[in-house]
């Protein structure tokens, strides 16, 4: 290898180590895109015992959806990794159900092997989801973008999509050509080639900016989250139940904020009418019994409790 490729190796090595411990057990997500080629071939050198199943999910989309799915599977089976598929099946053909089902496909995968689902996100992925939620008008929870605490482990977060090419690269990685990365149908796909080149070009460091403006978001999230726990919500496999009095302390800016994240703990993204009808819910006595938020959710006020449930 040459120097840099040598460089980027132990890079790589540093990463893998840091984010996947010895004893861990974890499903790789591979797309047969670049990046998750080299997470497969990355993990495969310094975590190899981690591994419990290589995931992917095939989109329905064509050709070149399959053959990507065949690539992954020959990539895994030469290593001696076990291998599971999703499919598409009946799916509008937009990134946002694409999304929801492949992630409900890999926490499946992961829950069923007790194991985390780790993917191929880098410093670049985190940079495009800060800037797309900035543009949709997130408040500091979701600018924490990819920082934020999960139970998904990304051992590339921090390491340069540049980075990760040169990798492939110096290790000769096929790799899964998908044509629909270069259609500008797609936000990401503008804001990867032609937003966020222009802004970088015309303000240098605009990225780090936005990384680090993620930074401040995930450490004030950890905080709100703390608060959180401190309200001692239960969760019995279908509803969220907050004690009544875990309210009284706050005031309503404080329980615009506390709201979306117990929301989000029963799998609930909140939109700001809900938080706003949940804030006046949780400090007025006098409201209804009952308020139908996002998702075809509701909260329930009992006697001595708060319950967040399908409705």
């Amino acid at each position: 290898m040459p120097p840099s490729a040598n460089a980027e190796s132990t890079a790589l090595r540093a990463a893998v180590r840091a984010a996947i411990k010895p004893g861990s057990r974890v499903v790789l997500a591979v797309s047969g895109g670049r990046d998750s080629m080299v997470l497969l071939d990355a993990v495969s050198r310094w975590r190899p015992s981690a591994v419990v199943s290589v995931a992917t999910f095939d989109h329905g989309t064509g050709v070149a959806a399959r053959d990507a799915v065949e690539l992954v599977r020959g990539a895994a089976r030469a290593l001696g990794f076990p291998f599971a598929r999703g499919r598409a099946r009946g799916l509008a053909p937009t990134e946002a159900s694409w999304r929801a089902a492949r992630w409900a496909f890999l926490r499946e995968t992961a829950d069923a092997l007790s194991a985390r689902a780790a993917t191929a996100h880098t410093r670049d992925d985190q940079i495009e989801t800060v800037f797309i939620r900035a543009l949709r008008g997130a408040g500091a929870r979701g600018l924490a973008g990819l920082y934020a605490e999960t139970d998904i482990v990304r051992p590339l977060l921090d390491v340069s999509r540049d980075a990760v090419a040169a990798y492939g690269r110096a290790r000769g990685l096929s790799v899964a050509d998908d044509p629909s990365n270069r259609s500008l149908r797609y936000l990401r796909n503008r804001v990867r080639l032609e937003l966020l080149p222009a802004l970088e070009a015309a303000n240098p460091g605009f990225g780090e900016s936005l990384l680090s403006l993620a930074r401040r978001a995930a450490a004030w999230r950890s905080d709100v989250e703390a608060r959180v726990d401190g309200m001692h919500p239960t969760w019995d496999g279908k509803s969220l139940f907050v004690p009544g009095d875990a309210f009284a302390p706050y005031d309503e800016r404080a329980l615009s904020i506390l709201w979306p994240a117990l929301a989000a703990r029963a799998g609930i993204t909140l939109d700001r009418r809900g938080t706003e009808r949940l804030t006046q819910f949780g400090r007025h006595k006098r409201a209804p019994g009952r308020v139908d938020i996002a998702g075809g959710h509701v909260v329930v006020r009992h006697r001595h409790a708060y319950e967040v449930r399908p409705a």
